[in-house]
């Protein structure tokens, strides 16, 4: 989840204002760039404890790192974020230690920007005796044992959560991932887009499968942290089958929005609590808990950003479905989307690849890959054989780009050739050498 930006007040009017939001983000080719957020465990290294924010924890870190170029980022005083050149550095709630990089124009800037980071946080971190573990699901820790961050917002979620899904607060406190936004050039090419994304993230799901473990053991799946997602909130998670719908676009897409419960708003920089109020009816009048608010654009831009789906449109497209992994995994995930919807033959072979596949066994793949992971079947094929062909035309995309990006796929070839996930691999090591030591995963998957 990302920093709130400055708050736009322009009242909203007409409902033609908010299908407008999204198609302001629609840009010529020559500006689409890539986006690449990224979050990692926490941990003392004596002990392996999550830090709290203070003393001694995340507050400490996020005030060692600031003189390194950094503002500060407050929320009631306290430094809950950094940003510096268009990048910023945030909290999740169990103090997931998020970097949200800036727009770049190739998958080497990425690369580079994420070993930069790596870097810069472990020269800060380590004086303090705190390391840093990007997996999907925190392979130890029970949810009381995490201390939450001091983030207005995630109090309102963090009371709300229980009421809608039994594992919210999971997937706030004990679950990371990488994402990358991606850019579309209309209205036309974003439908294309987010439906191709929509119907591939149980693919991603499975290649990058990385939280096998829940408090100590092996829990039965491949990736814990799609399990939780199918458990968090059916108002604002999933796959929206409007998307599918004939004319799909930005104003069908507000209207779906309008009906997602709200969670807060934000007036003279206090949060308002309004979990659970349709923004149709906070638009329309109707919310009482609201009385004597103006419904704003800068309301309208926050609400979008706690709509969770698959795939997220915001004035890009947000791809949600990978767990954390390795530094390789984590520029892979960016190399496989940019290498299917960045070029157009690529897309195009992905639009055609998807569209055989039916709403109801979208739905059913998306329950099947936390535990089948890369065995799971969609169209009487195996996840593993249409890893290949989608592997085969993101490396055909990346290679028409030109630019040398498609070395960075070698490692998810490498999954598909074997048929291993990540959490496989850890599996095997948990049964073999670690001796079912589970603490060893730590100084493994340590960055």
């Amino acid at each position: 989840m990302s920093n709130p930006g400055d708050a736009d007040l322009t009242p909203i009017e007409h409902k033609a204002q908010l299908a407008g939001w999204f198609a302001a983000g629609s840009k010529p080719r020559s500006a689409w760039t890539i986006g690449t957020e990224h979050e990692k465990f926490g941990f003392y290294t004596d002990g392996l404890a999550t830090p709290p924010y203070a003393p001694a924890g995340i507050e400490a870190l996020l005030q060692a790192l600031q003189p390194r170029g950094f503002e500060p980022i407050l929320d009631k005083g306290n430094v809950i974020g950094l940003k510096r050149a268009g990048a910023s550095i945030s909290l999740e709630p169990g103090g997931q230690f998020e970097l949200s990089g800036a727009p770049l124009p190739d998958l080497h800037g990425t690369h580079a920007e994420l070993h930069a980071h790596l870097d810069e946080v472990r020269k800060a971190a380590t004086p303090l005796g705190i390391g840093f573990a990007p997996l999907g699901f925190h392979p130890i820790a029970t949810r009381e044992a995490i201390p939450w961050m001091p983030k207005s917002r995630y109090a309102i979620m963090r009371d709300y959560m229980p009421r809608v899904g039994a594992m919210g607060l999971d997937m706030m406190l004990r679950t990371c991932t990488v994402q990358v936004n991606l850019d579309f050039g209309d209205e036309a090419d974003m439908a294309e887009k987010f439906r191709i994304c929509l119907a591939l993230q149980s693919l991603a799901t499975a290649l990058f499968a990385n939280s096998p473990f829940l408090e100590g053991k092996p829990n039965g799946l491949r990736t814990l942290r799609g399990r939780v997602w199918t458990a968090t909130d059916p108002d604002r998670t999933g796959i929206p089958a409007i998307a599918f719908e004939p004319g799909f676009g930005f104003e069908m897409f507000a209207d779906w929005v309008l009906d997602v419960p709200m969670y807060f708003i934000v007036r003279d920089g206090a949060y308002v609590d309004a979990a659970g109020v349709p923004f149709r009816a906070f638009l329309e009048g109707r919310a009482d808990r609201l009385a004597g608010h103006t419904p704003t654009m800068g309301d309208w831009a926050d609400h979008v950003t706690t709509v969770f789906t698959d795939v997220r449109l915001k004035r890009f497209l947000e791809m949600r479905g990978a767990d954390a992994g390795s530094p390789a995994m984590m520029v892979a995930q960016s190399a496989l989307w940019v290498g299917l919807i960045y070029d157009d033959a690529a897309q195009k072979a992905a639009a055609a690849l998807i569209r055989p596949w039916s709403m109801p066994e979208l739905k059913a793949l998306r329950l099947a890959v936390p535990e089948q992971a890369l065995t799971a079947t969609i169209g009487g094929r195996s996840l593993r054989d249409v890893g290949r062909d989608v592997l085969a035309i993101s490396r055909a995309g990346l290679q028409a780009r030109g630019l040398g990006e498609e070395v960075y796929l070698d490692v998810l070839d490498e999954v598909v050739a074997s048929g291993m996930t990540q959490a496989d691999r850890w599996l095997a090591r948990y049964e073999g050498d670690w001796a079912r030591d589970i603490s060893r995963i730590f100084a493994e998957a340590a960055v």
